[in-house]
């Protein structure tokens, strides 16, 4: 039930999307990673959870080579930049990667 649910949320708005993607981050299932993405934290995300990770990063990732283009910074500087602004606002309880990449509890 919670999958169909969550497949609803990815077909419909933006806003069912930031929505979908906290539940997700609450539930420890993905979490910030340095490099400015979203990552799996454990194991083998299922098929709805890989989408909704690969969907907000190419997002992610579009709005990065803007910000970099207008402010002529490298992607990889705009990258550690959102990391540090993710890592900033994830919620106690969240995951996000530690200096070594291992993911922890905020």
């Amino acid at each position: 039930m919670r999958r169909a649910c969550l497949l609803l949320l990815l077909a419909l708005s933006p806003i069912a999307l930031a929505d979908a993607l906290q539940d997700a981050k609450q539930a420890g299932i993905v979490g910030e990673q340095r490099d400015g993405f979203l990552g799996a934290v454990a194991g083998n995300p299922s098929q709805e959870i890989q989408a909704l990770i690969e969907r907000v990063n190419q997002e992610r990732k579009a709005r990065y080579e803007e910000i970099a283009k207008k402010n002529n910074l490298s992607l990889q500087q705009v990258q550690a930049l959102a990391f540090e602004q993710a890592q900033q606002a994830t919620q106690a309880g969240n995951y996000v990667q530690d200096s070594r990449g291992a993911w922890v509890k905020k």
